[in-house]
């Protein structure tokens, strides 16, 4: 238990790591790839999950996944709460390590880049807010991604599991690219929130407000809803 419990920490820290980085490359000043842009940073997320996966392993690295492998009896209702947190757990603790990281470029940019955007390289947020539709596109797109996920590794067994990883990779780059425009695409609460509490707690000046309500509602609560819908779709469709 001890061992899946670390794991899904630093799996889901090194997600962060990865995803976190690419922002903080893209935002912030003074940084090598300033500006690169969403394919970069869509991008990287992609090969940064496919990594986490490679080196931890059978790991989930995301409560919504959790809450899906409980529905389907291949994890204990026991475990999923503290398999969560310390998912929660991993994406702060990967988000303040490139924090640090990026400390002086954070400090290069006060009162140069809106705080906003400050904010957004740890969490999501909509281009347009409306949280009713932006709770349905979240809820949507994990549930696109907890099917796909569970399809692959229905796909990929025996030999053919080395490649899981990086079909999911690639089924995280299509749905940043086809369905991410709107919400972020934040798909589980560990990516959003874990560095969102990052955000908030650490000293970063001029600080913008950390938007509880959308983070709590859209990329908190609404992944949960696709990832038990995915679960019985796949269940009752596919006999998984």
């Amino acid at each position: 238990m001890e061992h899946q419990l670390l794991a899904e920490f630093m799996g889901t820290a090194l997600m962060i790591i990865f995803g976190i980085g690419v922002h903080c490359d893209d935002t912030l000043l003074h940084t090598k790839y300033n500006g690169s842009g969403h394919i970069f940073a869509i991008t990287t997320w992609s090969f940064g999950i496919t990594v986490s996966l490679y080196l931890f392993g059978d790991v989930c690295i995301n409560p919504a996944m959790v809450l899906a492998q409980a529905i389907l009896g291949n994890i204990s209702w026991g475990m999923v709460l503290p398999i969560s947190l310390v998912e929660l757990a991993g994406g702060f603790f990967g988000a303040a390590i490139m924090w640090f990281c990026y400390a002086d470029h954070f400090k290069a940019s006060v009162g140069k880049i809106d705080p906003v955007r400050i904010r957004n390289i740890f969490s999501t947020t909509p281009g347009i807010r409306n949280l009713p539709r932006n709770f349905f596109c979240e809820f949507f797109a994990t549930f696109i991604f907890i099917s796909g996920i569970l399809g692959i590794l229905q796909a990929c067994q025996g030999t053919a599991a080395m490649l899981a990883p990086i079909a999911i990779g690639l089924l995280v780059w299509a749905i940043g690219m086809g369905m991410g425009g709107t919400t972020g695409f934040a798909m589980n609460l560990a990516r959003d929130m874990g560095p969102r509490l990052a955000h908030a707690v650490l000293p970063i000046q001029n600080k913008a407000d950390n938007d509880w309500q959308y983070g709590i509602l859209v990329p908190g609560i609404a992944p949960f809803f696709g990832a038990a819908a995915a679960a019985i779709f796949m269940r009752g469709f596919f006999g998984i």
